[in-house]
C-alpha cells in the first residue's frame, strides 16, 4: 500500500517563494537566485512529506506561477502576442503569459477559478494560430532532483482533457481541432518521463463535472495514445472536487494502471467504484480533506481504506488526500497564538501528511493505538466545547421570514430615487473599495496589533491614510468614492476578526495567483456580530467630502467561501447566520446615512457546484443569503455588488435575483467578453465592467479604457453603465494607481458628450 498526496502548498511556512518572486519581479534579485530559492522550498518540502511517511512525493506540482501555465509553457502553447519564438519558454515570456507586458503593452492571459475553489488560474488560449512542443526537459529534472535526494518521484501534470477543456476559444477557433496536436505533445512529454519513476499522475478533475458528448469520445483515443507513449509507468488518474458519478465507467475504461478519487466531497461513492473496477486496477483513496483544516475523523476513514482492502489486495490500494493540499495552509504546530484547545482539532498539510501515513500504518496493521484514541478524543472535545454552539444564533436564523429577503421596491421604482438622492453624471466612476496598501499602513497596522501603537494613535494614522485616499479621488474628479480601506488587512479577515465564531491564524497562508495569498480566517462556531465593524470609518470618510461615500461589507457567500468553515454544520446554515450579521453592519451604515453600500460577493460564482444537478440548490440559498443581507434598507440606498472573474453564463438568473441596483464585474482580461452574458439574459440593473486589469502594473491610456467602454455601449444601455477598476487595488502601487485611474476618468468624460 502506498501513502501520498495530490499535490503539496508551494508558498513555504513564511511564504519564502512569494518574497523571492516579488524581489525577482522588482530587479532585486536574478533569475539563477529565484530558480535557486525555488528549488531549496521545493526539496524542503519533499522532505517534509518522505518524513511524514508517505511513499511518493509528487512531482510537478510546485510551480513560480501556476499549474496550468506550466503545462502552457510545458505544451508550447504559448499565445503569438507574447513573441516567443519556441525552445523552453524563459522566465520573461513565462510572468508576462501570467503578468502582462508593460514595456510593450502586451495584456496578460485571463485568469478565473480553478473549479470552485479560490485559487486563480491562468486561462490556455486556442486560436487559429496555436501550436504545441512537447518540453518536459524541466519536469524530467525535477524527477531526478527528487530521485538524488532519496525519494520516490511520482510527476504530476494536468490532464489534455482538463487542459483542453478549461481553455478559451480565440478567433472563431473550435478547441477539438486541437486535440490530436495537444495529444501529440502529451506523448511528447510523457515519453521522456516513462521509465523514471513508478507513477505518473495524470489530473483530470474535469471527470467530476457534466462533460460534453465531444469530451467522452475524446478520453478513450486520447488515453489510447497516452497509454502507447507510456509503457515502463504507471498511470494515475486523478479526479477530485467530487466524484465521477455518470463519468464512472469511462474512467474505468481508461487504459490507466490507478484511480484516484475523492472521498471526502463524494464519501459515497466508494462502494460502487469498488463493485466495478477491473481486478488490475488500483484505486487511491482521498480520505483526508485537502481543502480545510479539520482533523480526519480517523476510525471513520480507516473503515474505509479496510472496506476497500476486503475487495482488493492491500498492494492495490493506495491513502491520499481528496486533491493537491495547495489549498490548505503549511503547519499548525507554528501557530503558537491559536487557542490551545482549538489547535487541536486541527490539521494543516504537514499534519495531513502524517494522517495519510497513519491510515496506512493503521490499515496494515502497523498502527498505534494511541494515536486513533488521541484524534478520537479531540473530535468529541471539539464537538463539546462551549463556544461552538449559541442557541441565541440558532433561534434567530430559525426565525427568519420570507419578507426580510425582499426590497421595498422593484429595481424600475427605485432607481429613479437613487438618482434622485445621489446626482451622478452619466457613466459614474468609481472603484471597487481598497487603495495601495503602503508599506507605511502595513508597518502601523502591526505596531497596533502588537501594542507598540495606541488605539488613539492608530485610528489618527488610519484617519490620514482615509483622508490621503479621499482627496486623491477628488482630485481625479472620480463620482461615488471610497475611503480605501487602510485598516483592513484582509476583506474577510478584517469582518471575521469582528464577529463571534472565528478564530485566525498567524500564519495559515493560502495561495490565491501567483504570489498572492490569503489567510483565510477558520469558522469553528456560530457566527454572530457584538458590534459595528464599519460605521466610524465611513462616517469619517464621508466627512471629508459631498460626494457619495460607500460603506464597504463583503458579502456572507464570500465570507464562507474565503474562510476554512466548519464541517460539522451545513454550509448554508452558516451562511445564513453570516448574513444575518451582515444585515445588522447594512442597516447601521443606512442608519448612519451612507447611502451607498457595496457588499462584495465576490465568490458567489466560485461556489456553484461543478455538477449541473446541484447547483439549483446552492444558488436557491446562496441568493437566498445575500438578498437577506441587504434586504433591510429603504429605496433611496443604493446597493452595490462586485463579483471576481468568472463564466457567468449558468448563473445570470441567479445575479438578477440577488436584486442588487449596481453590479461591477472583473471583465478587462476578457476584452469585455463576459459583458455577453449580461446582454444574452437582458440584465435589468445596473453594471459596472472593469476597464483595466488590476493583477499587473501595466498602465492602460485613454484610449484603450474608451474603446472597451464603446464596446460596453454595445450591450449595456448607457443610464445603466458604470466606470471602475476589474478589482481593488490594494495590491497596486500609487503611481500606476493614479495614472490608470486619470486615463479611466478621462475616457469616462470623452463618452459624455456623445451619449448626452
Amino acid at each position: 500500500m502506498h501513502a501520498h498526496v495530490l499535490g503539496f502548498p508551494r508558498m513555504g511556512v513564511n511564504r519564502e517563494l512569494k518574497w523571492a518572486l516579488e524581489k525577482f519581479w522588482r530587479g532585486e534579485i536574478a533569475e539563477a537566485d529565484l530558480t535557486a530559492a525555488a528549488h531549496e522550498l521545493r526539496e524542503r518540502h519533499w522532505a517534509v512529506q518522505a518524513e511524514a511517511g508517505l511513499d511518493l512525493v509528487p512531482v510537478g506540482d510546485f510551480s513560480l506561477y501556476d499549474h496550468v501555465l506550466d503545462a502552457v509553457a510545458m505544451l508550447g502553447a504559448v499565445p503569438p502576442r507574447f513573441g516567443w519564438k519556441g525552445g523552453e519558454v524563459g522566465a520573461d515570456t513565462y510572468f508576462h503569459m501570467a503578468r502582462g507586458d508593460a514595456d510593450r503593452g502586451i495584456p496578460a492571459m485571463e485568469m478565473t477559478k480553478w473549479f470552485d475553489t479560490n485559487y486563480h488560474y491562468i486561462v490556455p488560449e486556442l486560436g487559429p494560430d496555436t501550436t504545441f512542443a512537447g518540453t518536459g526537459t524541466r519536469l524530467m529534472e525535477a524527477v531526478e532532483a527528487a530521485r538524488e535526494a532519496g525519494h520516490s518521484p511520482k510527476p504530476v501534470l494536468v490532464g489534455p482533457l482538463t487542459f483542453l477543456l478549461l481553455a478559451k476559444e480565440t478567433g472563431g477557433c473550435d478547441r477539438w481541432a486541437h486535440l490530436d496536436a495537444l495529444v501529440d505533445a502529451y506523448c511528447d512529454i510523457l515519453a521522456g518521463l516513462d521509465g523514471r519513476s513508478a507513477w505518473i499522475q495524470m489530473d483530470e478533475p474535469i471527470l467530476c463535472t457534466d462533460l460534453p458528448d465531444e469530451a467522452r469520445q475524446a478520453f478513450g483515443a486520447a488515453y489510447g495514445r497516452i497509454r502507447e507513449a507510456t509503457v515502463s509507468s504507471k498511470l494515475l488518474l486523478a479526479t477530485y472536487f467530487g466524484g465521477p458519478g455518470d463519468n464512472l465507467d469511462l474512467a474505468l475504461s481508461l487504459p490507466v494502471d490507478g484511480l484516484h478519487v475523492d472521498l471526502v466531497r463524494a464519501p459515497g461513492q466508494l462502494g460502487e467504484i469498488l463493485d466495478k473496477m477491473p481486478p488490475h486496477l488500483t484505486l487511491s483513496l482521498g480520505l483526508v480533506d485537502g481543502r480545510n483544516v479539520w482533523k480526519t475523523e480517523l476510525e471513520t476513514a480507516l473503515r474505509k481504506v479496510n472496506a476497500a482492502c476486503q475487495r482488493a489486495k492491500p498492494a492495490r490500494i493506495m491513502v491520499g488526500s481528496s486533491c493537491s493540499l495547495l489549498h490548505c495552509p503549511m503547519d499548525v504546530d507554528g501557530e503558537a497564538a491559536l487557542d490551545p484547545e482549538l489547535k487541536q482539532w486541527m490539521a494543516f498539510a504537514v499534519q495531513k501528511c502524517s494522517e495519510i501515513a497513519a491510515l496506512k500504518q493503521a490499515a496494515c496493521g502497523n498502527g498505534k493505538p494511541d494515536l486513533l484514541q488521541e484524534n478520537k478524543a479531540s473530535l468529541l472535545a471539539r464537538g463539546a466545547h462551549a463556544d461552538v454552539t449559541d442557541a441565541r444564533v440558532r433561534e434567530r436564523a430559525r426565525s427568519v421570514t420570507p419578507d426580510m429577503h425582499d426590497r421595498t421596491s422593484p429595481f424600475a421604482e427605485r432607481s429613479g430615487v437613487q438618482r434622485a438622492r445621489l446626482s451622478l453624471p452619466l457613466f459614474p466612476t468609481t472603484t471597487i473599495g481598497s487603495y495601495p496598501q503602503t508599506a507605511e499602513i502595513r508597518k502601523q497596522r502591526l505596531q497596533f496589533k502588537k501594542g507598540e501603537l495606541s488605539e488613539a494613535d492608530y485610528v489618527r494614522a488610519m484617519q490620514g491614510h482615509i483622508a490621503e485616499v479621499v482627496a486623491r479621488q477628488e482630485e481625479l474628479g472620480l463620482d461615488v468614492l471610497v475611503h480605501g480601506e487602510p485598516e483592513r488587512n484582509d476583506m474577510v479577515e478584517y469582518f471575521g476578526q469582528q464577529l463571534k465564531g472565528f478564530c485566525f491564524t498567524q500564519n495559515g497562508w493560502v495561495q490565491s495567483y501567483g504570489s498572492r495569498c490569503v489567510k483565510p480566517p477558520i469558522i469553528y462556531g456560530d457566527v454572530s456580530r457584538p458590534e459595528a465593524m464599519t460605521v466610524d470609518w465611513a462616517l469619517y470618510a464621508q466627512s471629508l467630502t459631498k460626494k457619495p461615500m460607500k460603506g464597504m461589507l463583503t458579502g456572507p457567500v464570500t465570507i464562507l467561501c474565503w474562510s476554512f468553515v466548519r464541517n460539522d454544520l451545513p454550509r448554508a446554515q452558516v451562511c445564513r447566520q453570516i448574513a444575518l450579521a451582515m444585515r445588522d453592519e447594512v442597516l447601521d451604515l443606512e442608519a448612519a446615512d451612507i447611502g451607498v453600500i457595496q457588499i462584495d460577493e465576490a465568490a458567489l460564482r466560485e461556489g456553484l457546484p461543478i455538477r449541473q444537478a446541484d447547483q439549483a440548490a446552492y444558488l436557491r440559498w446562496a441568493v437566498d443569503c445575500f438578498r437577506l443581507t441587504a434586504g433591510g434598507v429603504r429605496d433611496e440606498t443604493q446597493i452595490h455588488s462586485h463579483m471576481c472573474y468568472s463564466e457567468f453564463n449558468a448563473i445570470m438568473g441567479a445575479i438578477a435575483e440577488m436584486d442588487a441596483d449596481v453590479i461591477s464585474i472583473e471583465a478587462s482580461r476578457s476584452n469585455m467578453e463576459l459583458l455577453d452574458a449580461f446582454n444574452r439574459y437582458d440584465y435589468p440593473a445596473e453594471i459596472g465592467p472593469g476597464v483595466y486589469d488590476i493583477h499587473s502594473p501595466r498602465v492602460p491610456d485613454e484610449d484603450e479604457i474608451y474603446a472597451l467602454l464603446k464596446k460596453a455601449l454595445a450591450v449595456i444601455p448607457a443610464r445603466r453603465l458604470w466606470v471602475n477598476p476589474d478589482c481593488g487595488l490594494k495590491t497596486r502601487a500609487w503611481p500606476e494607481t493614479l495614472a490608470s485611474l486619470d486615463n479611466m476618468v478621462r475616457a469616462a468624460a470623452r463618452l459624455r458628450p456623445e451619449q448626452a
